[in-house]
């Protein structure tokens, strides 16, 4: 298997984004949650969700933010537990999360009850609908040590470690994916360029000049996880150019998957776009009445694109 290589923007990474101070350690447990499933036979994805965060002083008090609440990332991930997959989750603090996500809207304590005498607490299930089953998933999950949730803020932060898992799961070849779901930002204040102290307000119009990011796909496909399968997202408001940016991203980054959608519909509609074919995934009002989640679908069509890739790369 292919060992990752240094990329041209390593040394851009290193200079203009801040590196976590816990990089090491988190990449030793990358490596050893992706060496250990391997061993075990198990495919491993990486899963980014959420949206990353750009500060505009290095002692933050502003900032500016992709929003993201990490939904598709987050029910994705259930998808391809359920798959036999074991997932490195990599997620925007706060953003939602697998299981705990199905109760996002409720108000815990509303859901508590004390009883009798005792003062035991308690779950009313009519507020937690379908909670004795999520949570015996939940807990198989992590008895079983098959998510390994690491999370970040900031796009250093997500830039850095993304590299790092990278790097982890380069060594299981073809059998590592990469589903990169989060929203991810397009502009920054290098590092060096950032006031440290709070921006004061007294000092008039703020004007603001933001570099643009590299681009992190290029490098991962190329350098970093040379032989894994890769899928991106590519979020568009207008329609009638959602495909051509899809293959248009194809031909420039030579990764394997883009899901395509636009904003107003991509709950209940998706095109699965390869080098090769591209392939409408919907959900019908009878789905949504069963509530059926999109992701379920989305989930199954790349675990049957990742089985031929490894049998094509074995050949």
């Amino acid at each position: 298997m292919a060992k990752p290589r240094l990329s041209s923007i390593d040394g851009k990474l290193a200079e203009e984004f801040a590196i976590p101070s816990h990089i090491n350690e988190v990449g030793e447990k990358m490596s050893a949650f992706a060496i250990g499933h391997a061993a075990a036979g198990r495919r491993v994805v990486l899963i980014t969700s959420g949206g990353t965060k750009v500060p505009l002083e290095s002692r933050t008090v502003r900032f500016l933010d992709n929003f993201s609440s990490g939904r598709r990332g987050a029910s994705s991930a259930e998808y391809f537990l359920d798959a036999g997959y074991a997932i490195i989750f990599l997620h925007r603090h706060r953003s939602l999360y697998p299981y705990t996500r199905t109760f996002s809207t409720i108000n815990m304590l509303d859901a508590l009850q004390f009883t009798g005498s005792t003062g035991d607490v308690v779950v009313n299930q009519q507020v937690l609908p379908n909670i004795t089953k999520v949570l015996k998933r939940y807990q198989e999950v992590k008895d079983s040590e098959l998510l390994l949730p690491i999370e970040f803020n900031t796009l250093s932060e997500y830039l850095h470690l993304l590299k790092t898992a990278a790097q982890a799961l380069s060594t299981l070849g073809s059998k590592a994916m990469f589903y990169l779901a989060a929203a991810v930002s397009d502009f920054y204040i290098p590092s060096s360029e950032m006031p440290e102290h709070k921006i004061q307000s007294s000092d008039g119009p703020l004007q603001l000049s933001l570099n643009m990011v590299p681009k992190i796909l290029s490098p991962l496909v190329k350098d970093w996880a040379p032989q894994a399968f890769v899928v991106s997202f590519k979020l568009e408001t207008d329609a009638t150019i959602l495909l051509e940016k899809a293959r248009r991203a194809l031909e420039t980054y030579r990764h394997q998957v883009v899901v395509a959608n636009v904003l107003e519909s991509r709950r209940g509609y998706v095109v699965v776009v390869t080098p090769e074919t591209q392939a409408e995934v919907t959900l019908t009002e009878e789905d949504l009445r069963n509530d059926i989640e999109i992701e379920e679908r989305i989930v199954s069509t790349l675990t049957s694109a990742h089985n031929k890739f490894i049998t094509q790369s074995l050949v």
